[in-house]
């Protein structure tokens, strides 16, 4: 017996010393598991709480105490308390399943302490600017850069999880036309009550229901309430080294859904207020987001930019909305640089190195209006006049020295020419309204008028060195030619959809679309020491084309809840093409009959997680360019002959996508793989003889192209919600299709580029970010033989910024990119940038401003503007001139007045 209790009280002590755990599920009525239920643990030596995984299972570890009571809770479900003993053989206790009933109840008065930053509502993303940290007086351009997924290049391109911005409103209105630049550079952030991130279908998919088009990403700015009655204004004035000047002044006035804007701007240092007149706003390359860190300016020579922009909306009563405006933007670019073209051909090579300095000025006016009317009947009408004037006058200079294995020669070529486009376009839109939800009647029409005319002078003096024959020859080439070129081009399209709700939850689309293009251009030649022969016939033309396209088809969408949707569709088309040249008998025409088929499916696997696949069928016509049957040798070097026996192209494109978004922990993933195959593809046509150097282009249809694109972003809270971690990258794979001497070639082409951005932010009064990026482009031909040849960039760059005082900001930016391409002459430079500021608020509430700004401190921007491209069998390398270094001290006044109180 003491045996037995000695044994027993050993055991005991053994026991006590182990550490237990307790496993089970919490699940709601029908069994399903409770994701983030509360599980609470208390006894003598233990308090331990945990949340329940997304699948409700839970584990509470190292528990001493054999004796604990376990309390489950949720927000609206009753609560429940058990007591549990953990048996003196065991260490490992698994708790029966836990059912959380619904429970309600009055909740008392509560004080909001943190409000949600970020809510997702189907296809919109809404952000409470309240929740985030940004600097004070800031403009609404640099508080977005404060808010996860928003990146912003230097030049004002915005890009949200990884998709450029494409438009924006201000309370559901369009501001200046939709011009994000505008809005971003204009209005103050702590205007800003929230941002909503919208997937934006288009009107006409909008007012059917039925989504089956490729969405846009737009952004709706929606003010604090009482901002919505407010005039408010900047102006700013700046000096600098080497005659950098700038200036800007915005009034702006918002009177509840009533708004007047006029701003102004004029600089010569790449800094524009607009989107409009270029695809960034001040004339220079396409943006992408892999320069996203890159603090060199991307715009290509120095610019003189002046701007003037007026904006309105109002209402007219209860169902009617106006808005419109006036921009004007006038850019003035000189550039100079040097490039090197390699065109490699079955035992020769032609390679043309030149010099060139371009001057151009372009001038573009838009006038555009827009009407919004819903009657009583809840009927609408949409009317979108617009009117645009361009007028560029340019001229380009260059030194040319073009050789092949034979044949030198040295030369110099002036273009100047000047080009006037008015432009003229209207889109009518109407609804009709039915009883029965979710029916309606659609129609579209689109007008559109263009005329181009060019007058332009071409001259070329060529000394050539011909090694070809036995005995060396000396030869001269001399060409003037003045064009005169006038296009006119008018395009009309009428659509017409009937939307039938059928079954539950299913929607059937009857349409009709209709489009013709109607072109014509008159082209003469004349040389200028012989002006009296008139022009010369054989190089102009006076030629008409048609593009003409019927579409009836079905579109079925299925829509059972907000987890998923379909589409489905089939279109027949038939399309015609016929050109003539006046004088001439041959009509050139193709006729054609596409099936095009469409799918999209969405479905949303939880709350979090979605995917998306998509097919789109779509024909593309020829550029005019490719069709006019002209033989243009206004470049003797370049001569490029149009076919007008064309097809028109046949696109099919399949994608995938997925996308998680994780709103309370501010995580967002997206991936898609597309996959693109063209029918008929339109493609170059290159010819040389090995005794020239002169190449000729033509153009054919031909199949075989294809690419495969991937890409991928993610960013999430790093360590804790004061770094920002974002990681994004591409691989696109093209196999692109020429003709080399009429044979067939094809070349194959990689694009990687990876991207990396950690952000901190400590408080409103510190932040930094770090920045790295790689970027690959390789190539490998098959014709005139195998070939490989690859491009690299490296980017390294950090800047910062933060409070030295209430009133006082230091920042810098710094950057080193690293290129190395297929010309190391032109393109291995490895520049490294460095900008630095310093702000002074002064006055009540800081507004007034003092900044003193050095850009580029290392002067190594100036001759950076490398650029590499491979078409066909040509190699493309160029190095531009940039803006270098220079000081400047600026002035910022911001003014804002309300309304008496009456």
């Amino acid at each position: 017996m003491l045996i037995l209790i000695l044994t027993t009280i050993g055991y005991g002590q053994v026991y006590a010393q182990k550490l237990n755990r307790i496993e089970g599920i919490v699940v709601d009525s029908l069994g399903v598991g409770l994701k983030g239920a509360s599980v609470r643990l208390v006894s003598s030596l233990d308090t331990v709480s945990v949340l329940t995984n997304e699948h409700g299972f839970y584990t509470l570890s190292k528990i001493k105490s054999r004796n604990v009571s376990v309390t489950y809770s949720m927000l609206g479900y009753q609560i429940i308390n058990k007591l549990i003993t953990i048996n003196l053989l065991t260490d490992h206790v698994y708790v029966p399943r836990v059912k959380l009933l619904p429970h309600t109840h009055l909740i008392p008065e509560v004080r909001i302490l943190k409000i949600i930053p970020i809510i997702q509502k189907g296809d919109t993303t809404i952000y409470n600017m309240k929740a985030f940290n940004y600097e004070k007086n800031a403009m609404l351009e640099q508080a977005l850069k404060n808010l996860p997924g928003f990146r912003i290049l230097r030049d004002g391109t915005t890009y949200y999880n990884g998709q450029v911005i494409a438009g924006v409103q201000v309370d559901s209105k369009k501001f200046f036309n939709g011009d994000l630049l505008t809005a971003t550079r204009n209005l103050p952030a702590d205007f800003v009550k929230k941002i909503e991130v919208i997937d934006y279908y288009g009107d006409v998919s909008e007012e059917k229901g039925i989504k089956n088009t490729e969405p846009e990403k737009i952004i709706n700015i929606i003010l604090e309430d009482n901002r919505k009655e407010i005039t408010f204004g900047q102006a700013t004035i700046g000096s600098g080294t080497r005659d950098r000047y700038l200036g800007s002044l915005g009034v702006n006035k918002f009177n509840n859904g009533q708004e007047m804007s006029i701003i102004a701007s004029v600089n010569n240092t790449n800094t524009s207020l607009f989107t409009f007149g270029s695809p960034n706003g001040t004339g220079g390359r396409n943006s992408a987001i892999g320069d996203i860190g890159d603090f060199s300016d991307q715009s290509d020579g120095l610019n003189k930019l002046s701007s003037l922009g007026i904006s309105f909306s109002d209402s007219i009563g209860r169902f009617i909305t106006i808005s419109g405006g006036y921009t004007y933007q006038s850019k003035q670019n000189t550039t100079e640089g040097n490039s090197l073209l390699t065109s490699s051909y079955l035992g020769y090579k032609i390679r043309k190195s030149e010099d060139f300095l371009r001057k151009s000025h372009d001038n573009s006016h838009k006038l555009n209006f827009e009407i919004n009317s819903k009657f009583k009947n809840q009927d609408i009408l949409k009317i979108v006049p617009t009117l645009t004037y361009n007028n560029f006058i340019n001229y380009n200079l260059k030194s040319t020295n073009l050789r092949n294995y034979r044949i030198q020669e040295f030369g110099n070529n002036l273009d100047t020419s000047v080009v006037n486009t008015p432009n003229a376009e209207m889109t009518v839109l109407y609804s009709k309204y039915f009883q029965k939800p979710g029916r309606k009647l659609i129609g579209e029409m689109k007008f559109n008028f263009q005329s181009m005319g060019k007058d332009e002078s071409v001259t070329e003096n060529f000394l050539i060195y011909d090694s070809t024959g036995l005995n060396p020859l000396v030869n001269v080439f001399n060409q003037r030619q003045l064009l005169d070129t006038r296009n006119e081009m008018s395009a009309y399209k009428a659509s017409m959809s009937y939307v039938e709700p059928f079954l539950k939850h299913s929607l059937l689309e009857i349409l009709y679309d209709f489009d013709i293009t109607n072109i014509s251009a008159v082209r003469m030649v004349r040389d200028p020491f012989r002006l009296d022969e008139g022009p010369i016939d054989s190089l102009g033309v006076n030629y008409s084309y048609q593009f003409r396209s019927n579409k009836t088809g079905l579109n079925y969408q299925y829509e059972p809840n907000d987890l998923f949707r379909v589409n489905m569709g089939l279109t027949v088309q038939p399309i015609n093409l016929s050109g003539s040249v006046k004088g001439d008998s041959i009509q050139y025409t193709y006729n054609n009959v596409n099936l095009v088929p469409s799918v999209n499916l969405k479905y949303r696997l939880n709350k979090d997680l979605d995917m998306e696949v998509n097919y789109l069928g779509r024909n593309s016509q020829p550029n005019f360019y490719h069709i006019i049957p002209i033989r243009d040798n206004s470049k003797s070097r370049d001569i490029v002959v149009g076919n007008p026996y064309l097809k028109a192209e046949f696109n099919n494109r399949i994608s995938l996508l997925f996308r998680k978004l994780v709103p309370n922990r501010a995580q967002y993933f997206q991936t898609n793989l597309a996959y693109t195959f063209i029918n008929n593809k339109i493609v170059t046509s290159k010819r040389a003889v090995s005794n020239e150097t002169i190449q000729e282009t033509t153009f054919e249809n031909t199949d075989g192209y294809y690419d495969v694109k991937w890409y991928y972003f993610f960013n999430t809270p790093f360590v804790n919600d004061d770094f920002q971690l974002e990681l994004s990258g591409n691989v696109d794979y093209y196999n692109n299709i020429s003709f080399i001497n009429t044979l067939k070639s094809s070349t194959k082409q990689v694009l990687f580029n990876q991207n990396v951005t950690l952000k901190y932010t400590w408080n409103e009064y510190f932040e930094s970010v770090f920045n790295t990026n790689y970027f690959l482009n390789k190539a490998v031909y098959e014709l005139p033989y195998r070939n490989e040849i690859e491009a690299h960039s490296y980017l390294l760059s950090l800047g910062s910024k933060g409070y030295i005082s209430e009133r006082l900001i230091l920042g810098a930016e710094m950057s080193q990119k690293f290129y190395r391409g297929y010309a190391s002459e032109l393109t291995d430079v490895s520049p490294s940038i460095i900008n630095t500021y310093i702000e002074y608020n002064f006055l009540k509430n800081n507004m007034a401003m003092f900044r003193l700004q050095c850009y580029d401190l290392l002067d190594q921007n100036k001759n950076v503007g490398v650029f590499t491209e491979y078409i066909g069998n040509d190699i493309i390398e160029s190095r531009n001139n940039r803006l270098g270094r220079y000081l400047m001290l600026s002035l910022n006044l911001r003014l804002q007045t309300y309304p008496n109180k009456r």
